[in-house]
């Protein structure tokens, strides 16, 4: 579990295929390897620990502390839900180690867990603060509400707008933020990772339970009343 709150902006090392993965059961598989260089996240780092890379929980499988880089894999499923896949040499990647039992949150329940990504359609200036509008598909944008959280490249952020109709909601960050993430470097056009707040997915999983019983009753219902009419 993480808080959104970015710790620090490290820089990508390598991006790179490898065929020489050990599986479960001693033999090779391809994989996709990701190295970071980090100063904070080293202190107490270890293999296996879980490490937030621009909103994605990773585990890291190797840790270089003489040149403070650490390694992760990235499953296909990671890179085709984020946009770690498009990440180069040199990238700037926002990073996070997870929290503490007992600790403070000053942003929100962040697992880590992409639901999927945004496309940057806008940005403009309102004084000393930084307004982006971001483009995202239906299904993922109903769990978007005014005023919600959400993380956005792994930073916990405020909804500002949602539009239903054009697809797009927009959010801003404080000068202070502005300098500490990869959000502002980024460009019209380029991909955000988006995790929803897993309330509202919650939310809907237990109302889905439900549903079929309210719709039944109001159809009972119905049939009461029609009968009630005929009687009188």
């Amino acid at each position: 579990m993480f808080t959104g709150i970015v710790e620090e902006m490290g820089s990508v090392v390598s991006l790179e295929k490898r065929d020489d993965m050990v599986m479960w059961d001693g033999s090779t598989g391809e994989g996709t390897e990701l190295k970071v260089k980090a100063d904070i996240m080293m202190d107490g780092a270890y293999l296996g620990c879980s490490i937030c890379v621009s909103g994605v929980c990773l585990t890291a499988t190797q840790l270089d502390e003489a040149n403070q880089i650490f390694a992760v894999g990235l499953a296909p499923e990671t890179l085709r839900k984020t946009n770690l896949g498009t990440l180069k040499e040199g990238s700037a990647v926002n990073l996070e180690r997870a929290s503490e039992i007992g600790g403070r949150n000053s942003g929100h329940f962040v697992q880590g867990h992409v639901d999927g990504t945004g496309t940057i359609v806008d940005k403009w200036v309102d004084e000393d603060s930084l307004f982006i509008k971001v483009e995202v598909p239906p299904s993922l944008l109903k769990y978007v509400v005014p005023k919600g959280f959400i993380a956005i490249d792994g930073t916990s952020l405020t909804v500002c707008e949602v539009d239903y109709v054009n697809n797009y909601f927009t959010f801003m960050l404080i000068e202070y933020t502005q300098k500490k993430i990869v959000v502002p470097l980024k460009e019209v056009g380029e991909q955000l990772n988006l995790e929803v707040d897993v309330l509202g997915k919650y939310a809907e999983s237990a109302l889905a339970a439900v549903t079929p019983r309210i719709e039944e009753l109001e159809k009972e219902v119905g049939e009461l009343k029609e009968m009630i009419k005929k009687l009188t």
